[in-house]
């Protein structure tokens, strides 16, 4: 091993990533990481012209198509474009997902129900899709983003967010012992709370973010840098003996 590059294994060049959910906040961070490391990116979200600015900012040859993951055949059709575009599909970053606050006694139902079709059924359509050609070439790794809400709530309201992303870890592990054998590796990653569009109302409220950090025993917001390397880590060969796993970055969140 003397002389060899110990960074090499995390790099995605000449690689495909599909990013869902890549119009802002962790999406579109993660579609940067991604290209930096090497890979040429798709990008998957509903709002076009967020899309594009992520596009602009990747600087490199990427993809955007407008994707609703809620709809099984835009699923298939996204990872046809991929296909089509670049030849082949290493990754996909299941990163498309909503949440609100409401109290359980309280909740729409409809809307709870919205929420978990986007983000569960979402993601194993979505898995479902860009699996098929990953077993069919015997590689490809999938990570689907959860949350530290996912293992523990710690008294924010957020049943139906809590119970989809709780959801996320099972989705994991079943898809993982299903395909690791046919090359295909599945991992969550469960941030905690980093500034997002998805998380300004409740970091924007004092009490919001004083329950946030009374939480987090680092004391602090995360920083979007921080998810970079764990996100390679499952994305690349650096991870090829890592399966059906979750790797929190959260700060002490979720700490038992």
């Amino acid at each position: 091993m003397t002389g060899t590059d110990p960074l090499a294994p995390f790099r995605l060049d000449g690689r495909v990533a599909v990013v869902t959910g890549a119009s802002s906040g962790l999406g579109a961070h993660f579609a940067l990481a991604l290209a930096a490391a090497g890979a040429h990116v798709v990008l998957a979200a509903r709002r076009r012209e967020h899309l594009d600015a992520v596009a602009a900012a990747v600087g490199r040859r990427c993809l955007v198509v407008v994707t609703d993951v809620t709809e099984p055949e835009q699923c298939s059709a996204l990872v046809d474009a991929a296909l089509a575009e670049f030849g082949r599909l290493d990754v996909l970053v299941n990163n498309a997902g909503s949440g609100y606050a409401a109290r359980a006694e309280h909740d729409d139902p409809a809307r709870a129900a919205a929420l978990l079709q986007l983000n569960v059924l979402g993601a194993l359509q979505m898995a479902g899709a860009a699996g098929r050609p990953m077993l069919g070439a015997g590689r490809g790794s999938i990570v689907n983003v959860s949350s530290a809400l996912g293992l523990v709530p710690r008294g924010l309201p957020q049943a139906a967010y809590s119970a989809s992303k709780s959801a996320l870890l099972g989705l994991t592990r079943d898809l993982a012992q299903q395909w690791s054998g046919r090359g295909v590796r599945v991992n969550a990653l469960a941030p905690g709370f980093f500034a997002s569009e998805m998380t300004a109302p409740l970091l924007a409220s004092g009490s919001g973010t004083a329950r946030v950090l009374e939480n987090t025993p680092m004391g602090r917001i995360g920083r979007l840098d921080e998810l970079t390397g764990p996100l390679l880590l499952l994305a690349s060969d650096a991870g090829s003996y890592i399966t059906g796993t979750t790797l929190c970055v959260d700060g002490g969140w979720a700490m038992h």
